[in-house]
């Protein structure tokens, strides 16, 4: 077996990114996340706006001195462009606390939603790491959004594309691939995965990159527990309702209630 070359060059520190994710929700919703510092060397807000903005230009750069084929990026303007979007993530994640409260009896207050739910915690994660994905930022999207599925159980990729009001509720287990596309106000249950049907192989039988492999979901759509959903082609129309344990490899069309039927073992 041939060993797989290292490339020794520069690449973003894994803690250092991190770190830049709880000062950014600290940032974003400084009453509910403490930043990276700790309460003993407590930052006014412009303080840690430019303190994140110095490190998160540092960890660009070292993406794009390890990813040779962005070296031509300016860190500093996208961490400018990056910045800029900052009121928009949090309008979005906003929409995301009103939907998970909404969507969840046993939640008795929108404080509760952004303390105590590891859903919102990996949204959160998600909606920073989507930005710096859609600037093309090599590495540093998934490190962020690895560690949210390190932290919740929940593995969304940075490249998945999630509208307004997005309610988790659970989330362990779950896991949305990089070309999901996914409407507004959609809610997803643990255990459901939206994820590829199977890999087209090239010439060499290597797995082919950046094409459409995942579904796409709808508005108002509600995905029971443990619900699989798979491939590109796959599309689920509005106002579905797709129940627990289903296996889908085909479209559903709009307004349709889609479960698993034990005796018959079909949907």
């Amino acid at each position: 077996m041939v060993p797989l070359p290292i490339r020794l060059r520069r690449t973003p520190n894994r803690k250092e990114v991190i770190k830049v994710i709880k000062d950014l929700q600290s940032l974003l919703f400084p009453n509910y996340f403490k930043h990276s510092e700790g309460s003993e060397n407590v930052l006014s807000q412009t303080e840690l706006l430019l303190n994140i903005y110095n490190r998160l230009v540092e960890q660009i750069k070292g993406a794009c001195e390890f990813n040779m084929t962005a070296m031509t990026c300016s860190a500093e303007k996208i961490c400018d462009e990056f910045i800029s979007q900052l009121p928009r993530v949090k309008t979005l994640l906003l929409k995301d606390i009103e939907a998970i409260y909404e969507g969840d009896p046993a939640a008795k207050c929108h404080e509760e939603v952004l303390i105590c739910y590891p859903g919102f915690y990996a949204i959160s994660i998600y909606r920073i790491a989507h930005v710096l994905y859609t600037l093309k930022v090599p590495l540093i999207p998934r490190i962020m959004t690895e560690f949210a599925h390190e932290k919740t159980g929940v593995d969304i990729h940075a490249g998945a594309t999630i509208g307004e009001y997005f309610c988790i509720d659970h989330g362990t287990g779950i896991v949305i691939g990089e070309t999901t596309t996914i409407g507004n106000r959609v809610k997803i249950y643990q255990g459901v995965t939206l994820g590829a049907k199977s890999f087209e192989l090239d010439e060499n039988g290597n797995p082919v990159k950046d094409i459409k492999r995942h579904p796409d979901i709808g508005n108002n759509v509600v995905i029971y527990a443990n619900a699989t959903i798979l491939g590109g082609n796959t599309k689920i129309g509005d106002n579905c309702v797709i129940g627990g344990n289903t296996w889908l490899t085909r479209s559903v069309e709009s307004g349709s209630v889609v479960y698993y039927n034990e005796k018959s073992g079909t949907v």
